[in-house]
């Protein structure tokens, strides 16, 4: 029971520390509306967005893979392409084929913004030695304009802010060694057990993408690096990925440790990631079993003992946190015994001294809990002050008594789907059924389509796979653009 606690504190402090950094953020923008910004969401120093200043910006390629339409879809690709970057800017949407619901709904969103952003719509075909993801970040970055400088790889769930683009690329300019930069999701909770599971999972990582300068962990999600670097394949960022490549982040992770490549995390890089409403708990099911599969593939011996060492190490940890409250649960059951069949203090020191533990327990839990409130309270905020025209995000949607449920059902699931994938060495991710060998993808099985299999989802985003299923209606798609764009050209003011 004492090992419980003593995770629960640690967890604890590595989400204060977590806070501090990005509540620094905070209090930095705050100091520059006072002295007059009316921007900082965009620039800490006002005079960054004189024109001589912004003419000089390096090109931005940004590459989308898609899979999917959803419920959010719509809204995060609005976000991504109306960037107020002042640099050249390109947007590159991937998806394997023109069957995929997503090319149908982005090629209209396009359309609509023709005449103010440089977009197109990619097709890949279908992957033959890697992910299918991993496929369409490589064709998208053979398509990028010869003159770009940086390329920002984004999944579709993301996001962004006004100001994510220009915060990004000008930590790159500051510092040319680094490698990639790259920010971390903010769940937003749908409300179902499933839901919750996942936004437990993500916040202990989340301490590794606080840092507010290097760290040693990658999202996939958002990554800036180099265009030379896969122009050039350096240090095989392209033959990693695409020999047998399942996982990008884990791959390039990989790669930049063996090379001692930087990797940052700047504290404006968080986003809201909201869930699908119907997000259940079977799908949070296979979500984890994507996530502890990750730790089956590698590229070296040296990434293989990396991958052993979290393995051993997370499943530890989980079931270390999750034991203390089975016994915490049996000495309360004793005590009500006891107290029940009226047995003396002195004929039950043993019992007494459980419950002491017990309190002990829950006193814990509860800094932990305070802990990961606190720092979800202040990312909350952070998003809000970074999207001033977005729908203002809040605390009060969350659910603490379910946070604490998913906390024990994620933790005590963590090793089981563990242990499955590494017997198992195959997922089904997506519509794709992938299987390793020796760390790398060796075979890929499409399902045929059929009247039986519609509607597939994926996990997090509920996004139908297949057919025309969720694609808006087309007046009300239009409106919605309209509305969009009228709150950029015309911002409001917001409270500080």
């Amino acid at each position: 029971m004492n090992e419980g606690c003593l995770i629960c504190l640690a967890l604890a402090l590595g989400w204060a520390l977590a806070a501090y950094v990005r509540n620094r953020e905070i209090k930095q923008m705050n100091d520059a509306m006072k002295n007059g910004n009316s921007f900082p969401f965009l620039y800490h120093d006002i005079n960054e967005l004189e024109h001589c200043n912004q003419v000089n910006l390096p090109r931005v390629s940004v590459v989308m893979p898609l899979k999917g339409f959803g419920e959010h879809n719509l809204h995060n690709w609005r976000s991504q392409i109306t960037s107020l970057y002042g640099g050249p800017l390109e947007f590159l949407f991937v998806v394997e084929s023109t069957e995929d619901p997503a090319y149908h709904a982005v090629s209209r969103l396009i359309s609509e913004f023709q005449d103010h952003v440089d977009a197109k719509v990619i097709v890949a075909g279908l992957s033959t030695t890697c992910s299918q993801k991993i496929h369409n970040q490589l064709v998208g970055v053979e398509r990028m304009h010869k003159d770009t400088k940086y390329v920002l790889f984004l999944d579709d769930d993301v996001r962004l802010h006004p100001g994510s683009i220009g915060a990004l690329t000008r930590e790159m300019e500051k510092n040319p060694k680094i490698f990639i930069q790259t920010g971390y999701p903010l769940d937003l909770p749908s409300g179902s057990l499933g839901s919750y599971c996942i936004y437990e999972y993500h916040m202990p990582c989340s301490m590794g993408f606080a840092t507010g300068g290097k760290t040693f962990f990658l999202w996939g999600g958002c990554m800036m690096m180099h265009a030379d670097d896969f122009r050039q394949d350096r240090y095989g960022v392209v033959s990693g990925l695409k020999d047998g490549g399942y996982s990008d982040d884990m791959t390039l992770a990989a790669i930049s440790g063996a090379h001692k490549r930087l990797i940052t995390s700047p504290p404006v890089a968080v986003f809201p990631h909201p869930l699908a409403t119907d997000l259940n708990f079977g799908r949070y099911w296979n979500y984890l079993r994507k996530q502890t599969f990750v730790l089956e593939s590698y590229i070296s011996n040296v990434n293989w003992m990396m991958n052993r060492a979290l393995f051993g190490t997370h499943c530890y940890l989980s079931w270390g946190l999750v034991a203390p409250y089975f016994m915490a649960l049996i000495h309360i059951a004793a005590g009500l015994r006891f107290y029940v069949n009226a047995y003396s203090v002195e004929e039950t020191p043993y019992t007494f001294g459980g419950l002491s533990l017990v309190t002990i327990l829950a006193i814990c839990t509860l800094v932990e809990l305070l802990s990961m409130w606190n720092l979800t309270r202040i990312e909350v905020k952070l998003c809000n002050m970074l999207s001033p025209e977005a729908p203002q995000l809040s605390l009060a949607t969350y659910n603490w008594g379910l946070v604490f449920v998913a906390i024990l059902v994620d933790n005590f699931l963590y090793p089981i789907s563990a242990v499955r994938s590494h017997f198992s060495q195959s997922i089904n991710w997506s519509g794709i059924r992938y299987y390793l060998k020796d760390g790398k993808i060796s075979k890929i099985e499409r399902a045929q389509r059929s009247k039986d299999m519609d509607p597939v989802f994926t996990d997090l985003g509920g996004k139908h796979l297949y057919g025309k299923k969720g694609l808006p209606m087309r007046g009300s798609f239009i409106s919605s653009l309209s509305r969009s764009l009228a709150q950029w050209h015309q911002p409001k003011k917001f409270d500080c």
